[in-house]
């Protein structure tokens, strides 16, 4: 009864189990322990949970017994197990993520869901009166309740109301809070008796990383911190309940063992049992806790390899408490120590420990094999036995291993604890003291583990132990073991530890027995133990009558004598007259008796006792005699009272009992007996039965009876049975029917004078002959029948019920000749059988003869009709053939031996010879082959034996290995076929066919005994109550089975029949269930294959048990539930419908626990399926497309599932004649309208078909140029790049930005509101000056603070001041929130503060980081009270700038060495691909792009050109441009001037209207090439662009670039009439006017579709694909050389700000870590690479990159991206690859997650670090100056804050300030401010 997971109320697997027991075994054990007497083991009581059980405990006198079920308590009394009070605590509405709801302001988003509870510690503490409840729920809650009624708490906590008090998780988080995690608990009382109790709990860790937690990638963990594996937590329930459950205990720290975090994936530890211990070793005595427990730690580490623990607490002693007033516990850090327990070899070991118990010096311990399986699969597990002297000694020896004389290899500091601090064991010059050895001290090393586990070796071994208890007297030590099967085994040892004797019982088949079984404290001779849904008391053993055992009596009479039971005439004043000794057996006249009790009584004075007789009837019991010889006596039943005697017997069984207080507690059975009931139940032996019957009764002759006691018999006598009066047995011949015959019958022991009376008067044919002979004179009997045989008795004629004795009947034959006789062969033939008979011929008819006949009588010739067999193998009667034996009708002979075949009639000589008819033949039978050659050894197979004339002889026997017969024979004249016996061995054995006991007449044929099938698994292990599902059985073998048929044991009906369909797999349909349940326990399931039931191998142990337990147990369950359920949709009965119309059905299923699947179900309408379409938990939808048609109109609707057969609803076909007429009008109508509608459609669709095929060839054509531009495109781009990442290794690099560049550039993206323009770029000269470098200027990057000399002193005073307060972090706070206030302060004001501040105080980055980290702090406090998920979401507040200027600084290393390369290829990339391509010159639309606005809906046939372009600029003198004959030539000139300058920064490069280019067409002839000139065309009146296929430049042409000398305005003019021109590649939009329409009508160009063009998109992002994802990479990983350490300090810091305002929403977390650096640094970064590089962002590449930014953005969301056919292009672009690259940010939040904690001195010096790198890169005095104007802005709300605030006002802040004002203020700097 192992206890399987409940299910929940609406479980959606497995329905609930049928109610569960609980089983105490009531157990009389001395009895047990003698061998040689029978007694056996016996359930005596249990009760039965409704659900799942989970614990039970006893109260300290074992009179109530507490049960903890799943959602149930019980309180049951102790004897009779009677149910006393119980209490409801589940199911309730939990999370595992969420706290307890007793944890005052406690809130939680996750959904709770109905939960179990599963009851995780049951611990009476009987001093306070109260019962420690925890279960599952509420993250392992506990309860205190009434140990007097389990019904009511005693304790409320937390309590609520006015007395409430402080709680905190760590006090209600005290079990495991799943229902497989184990827990353990123990009450521990203080030395001495003083003090409150405390509660040892030993739980399974179940947080973060652990099997148990749950899987929805949730970081929130309520267990690590307040759940530690170990503790030892408060439980005095009278004291201070702030105290309850607390860990405070000098310190908390020193009571609890908490496993590190990196460290609890290799220490998984699950807990057995926790128990009090004495020491076993004098005079210390002291008491320990130990834990049993097994770890999962990797074989090898150095803390116990072992994977069995025992771990020990002191927990001090009664004289500490003596000594120091406390009776303090030892600590537990202190004292904890644990070795390992292994129960056999290093190779072979059991490793797991499944149970303990200890039982004085010796320690028990059940242990088994992990993944070795035993017997029906369970694991090999074994019994091993320690010494806890053994163990103290080891313990002792570690210690001073590890601190006086260290040991290698011996033990070690535990390490994975958080309590496991200081070096390894290391020598001291100390001396420790006894007390040290065992417990430790606070300055010695601890905890302990010791690594060389303590060996034993297995004294018993058995399939699937579970649990043991252990009991000893004198030499003999009886253990009782539980197993996985629901037995309880009983095994003896001697003192040596050797088993000397078992027994074994089944206490609940199938259900594993609980690893705690417990002996009644108040009464050892009864023993509780629990299995899945049962607790049971068993008796051991019955007393038996007589018996000269020891019993334990109330555990007062152990060994002090014997208990006898006596019975004694009761007599005058209760004087024993008589006694009968110890037979225990009464006669029923006997007067009234007492039963008498010897023994050595205990004190009894003050107690109730009584003899016990059942039903309710007792007498009174007394306690008589002397001190030394006390006895107990007590009256038997009054004679009214005995229980009836049944009608076939002489006695009756009288059970009684001694009940002490109204607990039997011994048992005897005394017999009644009646001797007078002998005659009555054997009246033809009456003498005889009575002088041999058990008891002792006496034969009256006198009155011919049987008395119990010869003073009821005046004449009794001294008589053996061999004298009783009795008929002599005699042969008698046959009577005719009718006729009166004289019958002689012969007696013995006929002499005395009685018996003679009796003689004479035994009737009218009675008579006397010589004393031993008496005739019957003139018997007439008659019959009808042929013969019929009548008994001869002698009876008294006046006393009908007397008989002479007659031990054997004697009987007359009387016969009939006119009956039976057909013939005359029939008739004289009876003469054999002594009937006098004689044949008439003249009536044809048997006669009696009367008279001698004077001639013999001769019969006809006997007519031959059959002979059988029809042949015969060998041997013939050709000369006789001897009679065997003859009847009526019959003659038998055996035939002799022939020398040859032949063949020949059969002659029979019956006074005249008749011959046959047929002919007899001797033929010789050939067998040829048998089939099939092989068969399971399990026998069944049915084998068919071919060959010829096999029907030949009498007798047949196939004969197998020459031992064993084939049976269920059956042959034809070619064919035998026989059922194969079983074999013990897989072997090939002959087989012979042995024709009438000869030799075999086969050779050479042989049968191959191969090894059973082995079925594995049965699915599904469900079925409804009809029956008919299709169990499929998977194994091996099924290839010899021949049939099957499947049984389910108790319920099924019948056999169900089996068909096999491979080796490996049968199928089965379930048989139907009768007289069950649904939802009970599943009942087990037989297979039978071939005839024999299959069974696995039974282990060898298993075969030694009794015949009477060794029954079949199957491995195979199948559970049976309520049959579906089903409706129509609306629940109706009548369902209408139109014959010819299509019909779909849509059925409800009502939610049922046996997972059907969609091939499960049938649906019919009438005779036709309706073909399933969608199943589903709850619907069902059918459709049938063929016509419904039927002669009658109503249809049923039935559903079948196996067997299940239900009609949900009828269909009603619809429809008559007149809906016929009218559908017919309708049609004619609609006919003609269609023909009319169908001339005009063809009329226009030719013209539309025709417009269809143009577009069609468009798109074919448009489908083709778009495969062979992916693939071209791809490869262009790849060699591309490549060549591209070789120019960058072999040139300066990627064009950086210095990081004072950066960052002015991020910070002040924009103006701020000093500066008209941020950034200064020099305008190139055309000069020579090409290549140089150029310094862009900013304000805050100025060396020097530009103020007039006669101003500075004053100013630097005041900015110094000024510089002060700032780094006062009250002042700072009080300055930015006063500023914020202010509702003209704009967010434009509050960015630039922000980053004026971070100016200010970049060289002090770890204060600027504290200062930020406040202002977050109140930023979240005002959050947390609304929508915390929007915090950090913009950037509208000072501190969210600061936050995105602090990323910006703490990232910039990691942006340059990780980031950058990967981000520049990628925009380098998306400049190529544009490139690649038509570009709109006007508009920048261009072929390839990724955002839907830039492409270029339009084919623009464009050719390439490589063009040999020189020029003197850049370092390089000539390069092979690749150009498109399409391009302008400004765009010509751009793409030169990139391929020349590409390794130059773009601040260093020529602008384009600063370059001239020439083309050189021949060796004399050049032109200068512009967008516009004389050439241009002309075109509506607008001039073209010239591009290079207007000048015709060919490929491979010589061009020269050059600067020009002076400013050419052709061209700023050209660009001022752009406006105005048509340019070739734009593409005007729909509405332009007609003038347009008709220019664009005469374009030789091919328009198609605009939406056509859109899958460019796709081509471009295909190319772009690897660029893209090695940037999210480069973004989303870490490196091992260079970790983001300020990302995992800020991201620690949300978590620990949502965890202190109780924010446990996974959700959230993960929206301000994606706001905080994704959306607020990268996504900035990535749409501004001019930030990083120094480089030209066109509009164009700033729309691809926003493209990418918004699939970054999305990757990062947790919101489901809802995209439809009406979504931007931009979102639906990445929409394939957002799921993958969620999962890298979700894996790349863990991996951070995941990283050691950063402390602020790590974290302050990496910001120390990153200020010493750019020191005095900026002017802070400008920022410092910038900042002091917001200052004087808003200087009267400044100074009213500071005013206000306590802190600064106590520190005169405030006046500090003034003076800044007044020193920035003064009229020098006035007047400065004027010049």
């Amino acid at each position: 009864m192992a206890p399987a997971p409940l299910p929940v109320p609406a479980p959606a697997a497995g329905a609930e189990p049928r109610p569960p027991a609980l089983l105490p075994l009531l157990l009389p054990l001395l009895p047990l322990l003698l061998p040689g007497r029978a007694a056996g083991l016996e359930v005596q009581r249990k009760f039965l949970s409704p659900t799942l059980t989970n614990n039970f405990a006893l109260d300290g006198p074992g009179s109530r017994v507490y049960l903890a079920a799943v959602n149930r308590l019980f309180q049951l009394s102790g004897g009779e197990l009677t149910l006393e009070a119980e209490a409801a605590v589940g199911p309730v509405l939990d999370s595992p993520l969420c706290h307890a709801p007793q944890l005052p302001q406690a809130s939680c988003e996750h959904p709770r869901v109905l939960t179990n509870n599963y009851n995780k510690i049951l611990q009476p503490d009987p001093e306070q009166g109260v019962l420690v409840v925890c279960g599952s729920i509420y993250q392992g809650l506990c309860q205190l309740r009434s140990m007097a009624n389990i019904s009511a708490v005693a304790v409320r906590f937390p309590p609520g109301g006015s007395d409430s008090v402080a709680v905190f998780p760590s006090m209600l988080n005290v079990a495991a809070n799943h229902p497989n995690a184990s827990t353990v608990g123990l009450v521990l009382r203080r030395g001495g008796g003083g003090g409150g109790a405390r509660l040892l709990v030993a739980a399974t860790y179940t947080g973060f990383g652990s099997p148990f937690f749950p899987r929805n990638n949730s970081l929130e963990d309520h267990r690590f911190e307040n759940t530690p594996e170990i503790a030892i937590r408060a439980l005095n329930a009278r004291g201070d309940l702030a105290k309850l459950f607390t860990f405070d205990i000098n310190p908390s720290d020193d009571n609890i063992l908490k496993i590190k975090a990196g460290d609890k994936a290799r220490h998984k530890l699950s807990f057995v049992r926790a128990f009090l211990q004495h020491g076993a070793t004098p005079p210390a005595r002291r008491p320990y806790a130990y834990l049993a427990l097994n770890s999962e730690a990797n074989a090898g580490d150095k803390e116990s390899p072992a994977h069995s623990l025992l771990a020990r607490i002191c927990l001090g002693e009664p004289a500490e408490a003596t000594l120091n007033g406390s009776g303090e516990t030892k600590k537990l850090t202190e004292s904890y120590i644990q070795l390992g327990l292994r129960c056999g070899g290093a190779a072979d070991a059991f490793t797991r420990l499944v149970s303990v118990f200890p039982a004085r010096e010796l320690l028990f311990g059940v242990f088994e094999r992990a993944g070795a399986g035993g017997g029906r699969g369970r694991p090999q597990s074994a019994l091993c036995v320690f010494r806890f002297a053994e163990i103290e000694e080891t313990i002792r020896a570690a210690r001073n291993s590890c601190l006086v004389s260290p040991a290698a290899g011996m033990v070690t500091v535990l390490d994975s604890v958080v309590q496991g601090t200081g070096p390894a064991c290391e020598k001291r010059n100390i001396q420790l003291q006894p007390e040290q050895l065992d417990c430790g001290a606070a300055h010695l090393q601890h905890p302990l583990a010791i690594l060389n586990p303590v060996t034993a070796t297995p004294i018993f071994t058995y399939s699937g132990l579970t649990a043991v208890a252990v009991a000893s007297v004198h030499n003999y030590t009886v253990v009782f073991l539980g197993t996985a099967s629901g037995g309880l085994l009983k095994i003896n040892l001697d003192s040596t530890m050797k088993v000397i004797s078992r027994r074994s019982i089944s206490v609940a088949y199938g259900e594993p027995v609980h690893p705690i079984m417990q002996f009644d404290p108040s009464d050892s001779t009864y023993l509780y133990l629990m299995t899945s849904y049962q607790v049971r008391s068993s008796v051991l053993n019955k007393p038996v009558i007589g018996a000269q055992h020891a019993f334990d009596l109330a555990q007062s009479w152990e060994q002090k004598g014997t208990i006898r039971f006596s019975l004694m005439v009761k007599a005058k004043m209760l004087r024993a007259l008589a006694v009968t000794g110890l037979s225990g057996e009464v006669p029923i006249c006997s007067p009234a008796l007492i039963i008498q009790i010897n023994g050595t009584i205990p004190n009894l004075n003050g107690t109730d006792i009584s003899c016990d007789y059942g039903n309710n009837i007792r007498t009174v019991a007394r306690v008589a005699g002397d001190y030394v010889n006390q006895f107990i006596y007590c009256s038997l039943l009054p004679r009214e009272k005995y229980p009836a005697f049944p009608d076939d017997q002489d006695h009756v069984v009288v059970e009684t009992s001694l009940r002490v207080n109204s607990k039997n507690i011994i048992r005897a059975n005394f017999t009644i007996y009646d001797c007078k009931r002998i005659g009555n139940i054997y009246p033809t032996r009456a003498c005889t039965s009575c002088l041999s019957a058990r008891w002792k009764c006496h034969w009256c002759p006198s009155a011919y009876s049987c008395v119990s006691n010869r003073s009821q018999c005046e004449d009794a006598l001294r008589m053996e049975k061999i004298d009783c009066p009795q008929i002599v047995p005699a042969p008698m011949e046959p009577m005719p029917t009718g006729v009166s015959q004289n019958i002689m019958i012969s007696l013995a022991n006929a002499t005395f004078a009685k018996v003679n009376e009796f003689l004479k008067a035994l009737g009218r044919f009675g008579q006397l002959f010589g004393g031993n002979k008496s005739p019957c004179s003139l018997v007439g009997l008659h019959t009808s029948e042929k013969s019929h045989r009548f008994p001869v008795n002698l009876q008294l004629k006046d006393k009908p019920d007397r008989f002479i004795d007659s031990p054997e009947m004697m009987t007359v034959e009387v016969y009939n000749c006119a009956t039976g006789s057909a013939d005359c062969s029939q008739c004289l033939g009876r003469e054999d059988l002594g009937h006098r008979c004689l044949w008439s011929e003249s009536s044809s008819s048997c006669r009696l003869q009367t008279e001698p006949p004077q001639v013999a009588e001769a019969c006809p010739p006997p007519e031959i009709r059959k002979v059988r067999p029809e042949g015969s193998m060998e041997g013939a009667g050709s000369v006789a053939c001897p009679l065997s034996s003859r009847s009526t009708g019959v003659v038998v002979c055996q035939t002799g031996e022939a020398a040859e075949a032949f063949s020949d009639v059969v002659t029979v000589n019956v006074s005249r010879e008749g011959r046959s008819r047929e002919r007899y033949s001797y033929v010789l039978p050939v067998v040829q082959s048998i089939a099939p050659l092989n068969g399971p050894k399990a026998g069944g197979t049915r084998v068919t034996i071919r060959g010829s004339r096999l029907d030949v002889g009498s007798e047949l026997r196939v004969l197998i290995n020459s031992s064993k017969q084939c049976t269920d024979l059956s042959r034809t004249d070619s064919s035998i076929t026989c059922t194969m016996p079983a074999a013990e061995l897989t072997a090939a054995v002959p087989v012979c066919v042995q024709f009438e006991n000869k030799s075999c007449a086969s050779h050479n044929i042989t049968f191959k005994y191969e090894k059973n099938p082995v079925i594995s698994d049965i699915n599904p292990k469900k079925s409804q109550i009809s029956g008919g599902r299709i169990i499929t059985l998977e194994g091996r073998g099924f290839g010899l089975v021949q049939n099957v048929s499947m049984a389910v044991r108790g319920i099924g009906r019948e056999h169900t029949r089996c068909k096999v369909h491979t080796d490996t797999a049968i199928t089965c349909p379930s048989p139907a269930a009768s007289n069950v349940t649904a939802g009970t326990k599943p009942a087990p399931v037989d297979f039978y294959l071939n005839g024999r039931l299959y069974a696995d191998e039974r282990s060898a142990l298993d075969e030694e048990m009794y015949p009477e337990e060794a029954l079949h147990v199957s491995k195979f369950s199948l559970g049976y539930y309520a049959d579906p359920q089903f409706s129509t949709a609306k629940k109706e009965k009548w369902i209408k419908h139109h014959p010819g119309e299509p019909l779909t059905l849509v059925i409800h299923k009502e939610p049922d626990s046996l997972g059907l699947e969609s091939n499960e179900y049938q649906v019919k309408i009438g005779l036709i399926s309706c073909e399933i379409q969608i199943v589903s938990d709850k619907v069902i939808h059918c459709s049938i497309n063929e016509s419904l048609s039927s002669s009658e109109r109503q249809l049923p609707v039935t559903i079948q599932v196996g067997k299940f057969n239900y009609t949900i609803a009828m269909l009603h076909l619809g429809g008559g004649e007149t809906a016929i007429i009218v559908s017919i009008v309708i049609c004619s109508i609609l006919l003609v309208l269609s023909v009319v509608a169908l001339f005009v459609f063809c009329t226009k669709s030719r013209r539309a078909e025709r417009y269809w095929q143009k577009t069609l060839l468009q798109m074919e054509e448009m489908e083709s140029q778009i495969r062979e531009e992916i693939r071209k495109g791809f490869a262009e781009l790849q060699t591309d790049m490549t060549d591209l990442t070789k120019e960058l290794n072999r040139s300066q690099g990627i064009p950086f930005l210095e990081y004072k560049h950066f960052v002015t550039r991020t910070f002040f993206p924009k103006c701020s509101s000093l500066y008209e323009e941020c950034y200064i770029l020099p305008s190139q000269q055309p000069s020579s000056q090409v290549g140089s470098q150029v310094q862009e200027t900013h304000p805050l990057l100025v060396g020097e603070w530009k103020v007039p000399e006669n101003c500075r002193p004053n100013m630097e005073e005041g900015i110094s001041l000024f510089s002060t307060l700032l780094n006062n972090k009250h002042f700072l706070i009080v300055f930015v929130h006063a500023l914020e206030q202010q509702k003209d302060f704009a967010v434009r004001d509050r960015c630039n503060l922000a980053s004026l501040l971070t100016i200010a105080l970049h060289g002090k980055l770890e204060y600027y980081t504290s200062i930020m980290k406040d202002l977050l702090v109140d930023l979240i406090d005002a959050s947390a009270s609304k929508n915390p998920k929007l915090m950090l979401r913009r950037t509208e507040s000072v501190v969210e700038k600061m936050l995105t200027n602090w990323m910006s600084i703490c990232m910039y290393s990691y942006l340059r060495e990780t980031v950058g390369e990967p981000f520049f290829l990628l925009i380098c990339a998306i400049k190529q691909q544009i490139n690649k391509g038509s570009i709109d010159a006007i508009t920048g639309k261009a072929r390839y792009t990724l955002n839907e606005e830039w492409l270029l809906r339009e084919n623009i046939e464009a050719k390439p050109r490589n063009l040999n372009v020189s020029f003197q600029g850049c370092g390089m003198d000539s390069l092979s441009v690749r150009a498109m004959d399409t391009d302008t030539l400004s765009q010509v000139k751009e793409k030169i001037l990139e391929a020349f300058c590409k390794n130059v920064p773009y601040s260093q490069w020529p602008r384009v209207e600063d370059v001239d280019l020439e083309w050189f067409a021949t060796s004399t002839d050049s032109y200068i090439l512009r967008d516009l000139d004389d050439t241009s065309v002309v075109e509506d009146g607008r001039k073209k662009l010239n591009t290079l296929a207007h000048y015709k430049i060919p490929e491979g042409a010589s061009l020269a670039m050059s600067l020009t000398d002076k400013k050419d305005t052709t061209l700023s003019r050209g660009k001022r009439a752009l406006t105005m021109c048509f340019i070739w590649n734009q593409v005007l939009p729909t509405d332009e006017s007609v003038e347009h329409k008709k220019s664009h009508r005469q374009s030789h160009r091919k328009k198609v579709l605009p939406e056509i063009y859109l899958t460019r998109l796709l081509s471009t992002k295909g190319t772009l694909q690897k660029f893209l994802d090695d940037l999210f990479k480069a973004i989303l990983s870490i490196r091992d050389d260079k970790p983001p350490v300020a990302v995992k300090y800020f991201f620690d810091f949300l978590e620990e700000q949502a965890e202190k305002r109780g924010i446990t929403d996974p959700d959230t977390l993960h929206i301000w870590k994606t706001n905080s650096l994704p959306l607020r640094f990268w996504v900035n970064i990535l749409k501004n690479p001019q930030f990083v590089f120094d480089i030209d962002k066109t509009d164009h590449i700033d729309a691809c990159l926003s493209v990418i930014a918004q699939a970054f953005i999305d990757a990062c969301s947790l919101s489901d991206l809802q995209l439809g056919k009406d979504s931007p292009t931009n979102k639906l672009l990445y929409a394939k690859e957002i799921p993958e690259y969620r999962k890298i940010v979700q894996r790349y939040y863990k991996q951070i997650h995941d990283m050691p904690p950063l402390s602020e001195q790590e974290m302050n010096a990496h910001l120390a670090e990153e200020s010493r790198k750019y020191r005095n890169e900026f002017n802070t005095n400008v920022a410092m100056a910038e900042i002091y104007k917001y200052a004087k802005r808003y200087r009267s709300q400044i100074v009213a804050a500071l005013d206000a605030n306590p802190t600064t006002k106590r520190t005169q802040l405030q006046h500090k300030f003034e003076q800044v004002i007044a020193l920035m203020e003064d009229n020098i700097y006035e007047s400065c401010s004027e010049a």
